[in-house]
């Protein structure tokens, strides 16, 4: 099973093989605990990616020199499985304006690393191959890439327009020219097959790539305004399914180490669809019902089990509904008070579902059953600030969960 890009793949299903504690609870008769973890303080961690067995890579960023208007850089580790600890190191990596940037293993079997204003290549001991400067002065909010290589990327911003930069995977060149959307775009991209998918600030769309031609060509006729007609903000990510795309919106928010309450439109958020085959047909849904929602994530997608996740970290709330024929949904549970902010993981055969739950200053990441609700474990990571960014699966019954002081590896055991 390959995770060899955030969210397991440019359509953001966030869905893992198999199982995780399975049919065990989250503790013995004893009461002892089978979510274990061990934790790595770092800065600033953005996600992990696997490559062959047991080869784990680390994103991490600076921070404090953006806080002063300065350029901040990254950096890539090779990090032992279970210990976490540093085997290789890249040097420090030109990056620029401060965002968190964007890891992935490539079918050629390089690293590359969008962060900043900057796009890199890394052989698989975190060695420079290559590096570029974007255009422009915006970071970049990540890549998406495609099947035939290509890495597809975009500024993020909430005034210029969204440029879509497509880039040769080996020399880092820019293919065609880049492409200007109609909007600004804070969301990062998502891609099904050869087509790209863009969350701008006020509506979707969808570009297909010619590599005959190197152009990104935009579908005229998809395009749906999800904020007509509210006051809410703009979208995040979208999850995309064989029929249709998912995200939600009112992503405004003042993030510091928390989103409880870090809303900024006196509004609910809500969870969005629309079709793939036709934009004319899609669906609104508050999440809580409550002022100052907001988000900085994806949704969550069940298929197998026909059940959607969208979920207020501004007031802490989760929220899973049935999806019903015709795109409609049916509430199912509903979790208040459960601090999750971050991406998610839903393991297919189980149905459990990796989250977190931030209470006051501590963190703690939490399994839960998708079709009830139910808590299955729960464990402290020993973090103070609430998780935003990208878990990913490890290799036996574990994971590893990223916050912006730590990575952290659960894993499961049976005493």
């Amino acid at each position: 099973m390959n995770w060899h890009a955030e969210d397991g793949g440019p359509a953001r299903l966030q869905q893992v093989p198999g199982r995780l504690l399975g049919n065990h609870e989250g503790a013995d008769a004893s009461g002892a605990p089978r979510l274990q973890v061990h934790a790595r303080r770092t800065w600033l961690s953005t996600m992990v990616v696997r490559g062959a067995p047991g080869e784990v890579y680390l994103l991490t960023h600076s921070a404090l020199r953006g806080r002063l208007g300065l350029a901040t850089t990254a950096q890539v580790e090779r990090i032992d499985p279970v210990t976490l600890k540093t085997l290789e190191r890249s040097p420090r990596l030109a990056g620029g304006p401060l965002w968190p940037g964007s890891m992935a293993l490539h079918s050629s079997g390089d690293l590359h690393i969008v962060y900043g204003n900057h796009v890199h290549r890394l052989d698989r001991h975190c060695q420079p191959l290559g590096s570029r400067q974007l255009s422009g002065q915006d970071p970049y909010n990540g890549f998406v890439t495609l099947p035939g290589g290509a890495l597809v990327t975009k500024n993020l911003s909430r005034t210029q327009p969204a440029r879509l930069t497509v880039l040769n995977p080996r020399t880092l060149d820019p293919i065609g020219p880049p492409v200007l959307c109609p909007e600004p775009s804070v969301a990062r991209l998502s891609a099904q097959g050869d087509t790209v998918y863009v969350a701008g600030m006020h509506s979707v769309m969808r570009y297909h790539w010619d590599a005959a031609s190197a152009r990104l060509r935009p579908d005229t006729g998809w395009r749906w305004d999800y904020l007509a007609g509210t006051p809410n903000s703009f979208a995040w990510d979208l999850v995309l399914t064989e029929t249709d795309a998912w995200f939600m919106d009112n992503g405004d928010h003042g993030y510091l180490w928390t989103m409880r309450g870090a809303g900024r439109r006196f509004s609910a958020n809500r969870l969005l669809r629309v079709s793939l085959r036709d934009a004319r047909d899609h669906g609104a849904w508050e999440v809580s019902g409550l002022p100052g929602g907001c988000v900085t994530n994806p949704p969550l997608v069940d298929v197998r089990r026909g059940i959607v996740l969208g979920y207020d970290s501004g007031n802490a709330f989760l929220r899973a509904w049935d999806l019903l024929p015709g795109g409609e949904l049916r509430p199912r549970w509903e979790r208040p008070g459960l601090g999750c902010a971050s991406h998610m993981l839903l393991y297919e055969d189980s149905g459990e579902v990796v989250t977190n739950d931030h209470q006051g200053m501590s963190e703690q990441v939490v399994v839960l059953d998708i079709t009830t609700g139910r808590e299955k474990a729960r464990v402290a990571t020993g973090g103070r600030m609430q998780g935003v960014v990208f878990p990913s699966p490890g290799w036996d019954r574990d994971l590893y969960w990223c916050s912006m002081d730590r990575i952290a590896r659960l894993h499961v055991t049976d005493n």
